[in-house]
């Protein structure tokens, strides 16, 4: 499997089949217009996940990034070329009548005998335990890290406890050209208690060389 970010929240997933073929997974295509980020327009994407609509494609820019794509944007269960998603709200289990509830999706993916997660946007606290159930064992979790007003750091750090991946991703966070409100890398590492990691371009694993007793976090370049 390979893991590649393109800013903010996109990653770029190609998932080996055997035999030399591959699928693509495209997780939140952004929109330049919104974003100031624009995404690869050549990504081979056959799946596209959207976590929300804030700063993501529309369907017109999908129809020339991925065509014919099979677009997932929605929670629920799919099984899609053998690749297995579950979307849960960002308000499950939570008071969903709060006034403006944040709107989005949280992903987990099955695939090579992996489960990654993708927290798309969420801004919350913590999770309520309905989320933490869904979710389940993670092996490879991509998280944003922070910025906003009521999700800093420290909410962020509680957040992965909860998951206990053992492999943490940080997105949503200041690169050049983009226009959002994000968190700083550096300040997030220091409160996480790490050092300066060197990014990768990208991540290439296989389920074997996930080690389960110690959980690391990986930078990824844009």
């Amino acid at each position: 499997m390979q893991i590649i970010w393109h800013g903010q929240s996109c990653f770029e997933i190609i998932v080996s089949k055997g035999k030399g073929e591959n699928v693509t997974i495209l997780i939140d295509s952004l929109s330049e217009a919104k974003s100031g980020i624009k995404t690869p327009a050549k990504t081979g994407a056959q799946i596209v996940l959207l976590t929300n609509t804030d700063y993501t494609a529309g369907k017109g820019e999908l129809d020339k990034i991925a065509p014919g794509a099979f677009v997932i944007d929605t929670p629920g269960e799919y099984e899609v070329k053998g690749i297995y998603f579950r979307g849960t709200d960002f308000n499950f289990g939570k008071n969903a009548a709060a006034e403006n509830p944040p709107m989005g999706t949280i992903y987990t993916i099955e695939a090579e005998e992996m489960k990654l997660c993708h927290l798309g946007d969420f801004a919350a606290k913590e999770l309520a335990p309905a989320q933490v159930e869904k979710i389940g064992n993670i092996d490879i979790l991509m998280f944003p890290i922070g910025g906003q007003k009521d999700f800093g750091a420290k909410e962020t750090l509680k957040v992965i406890s909860q998951i206990e991946p053992s492999i943490g991703i940080p997105m949503n966070y200041q690169i050049p050209k983009l226009k959002l409100v994000a968190g700083d890398l550096k300040e997030f590492l220091k409160a996480a208690g790490v050092g300066q990691i060197e990014p990768l371009p990208k991540l290439v694993i296989k389920r074997k060389e996930i080690n389960r007793e110690e959980a690391k976090i990986i930078v990824l370049n844009p």
